[in-house]
């Protein structure tokens, strides 16, 4: 099995799916593959109701970041730590769209051979019952999935 070229990680500032980006970048490092660092989010125009709405979807685990600039200021650090974890090539991106969805084009888009996420969501009654990005990527990814145990 050859190393990974293109590595995808999901980001929303948090340190949990920070955790989940160090890893990436490492792993990116050590493959010599390209990261693209994602990051979903809201439009700013979208009114208080809608940011709410959607902080309230199932599977998001009750967190979307809403604007470009905060998505951009995500990526951003993401990448800061990405390179500090040993990551060389590394890309920026944030996408309007919900988590899930933007990831899954991501990885299509950019030609990825693996999906790094973390597993926040996974062990929580909503994401058990309902669903939550990890266990929705890992089930609809046509690529290697890498669930990073980033909660206790």
């Amino acid at each position: 099995m050859s190393a990974y070229r293109t590595v995808v990680v999901g980001t929303d500032g948090s340190e949990s799916s920070l955790r989940a980006v160090r890893r990436a970048g490492a792993l990116a490092g050590a493959c010599g593959a390209r990261l693209v660092i994602v990051c979903a989010y809201l439009p700013s125009r979208a009114d208080e109701r809608e940011a709410r709405r959607a902080q309230d979807q199932p599977g998001e685990d009750g967190y979307q970041v809403v604007g470009s600039a905060p998505a951009d200021d995500t990526v951003r650090q993401a990448a800061e730590e990405a390179v500090a974890a040993g990551a060389g090539e590394v890309e920026e991106m944030a996408v309007v769209g919900s988590p899930v969805e933007t990831l899954l084009d991501v990885v299509t888009r950019a030609q990825a051979d693996l999906l790094v996420v973390g597993n926040r969501g996974l062990s929580s009654l909503k994401g058990r019952l309902i669903g939550s990005v990890p266990a929705d990527v890992t089930r609809r990814s046509s690529v290697d999935v890498l669930v990073v145990h980033t909660t206790g």
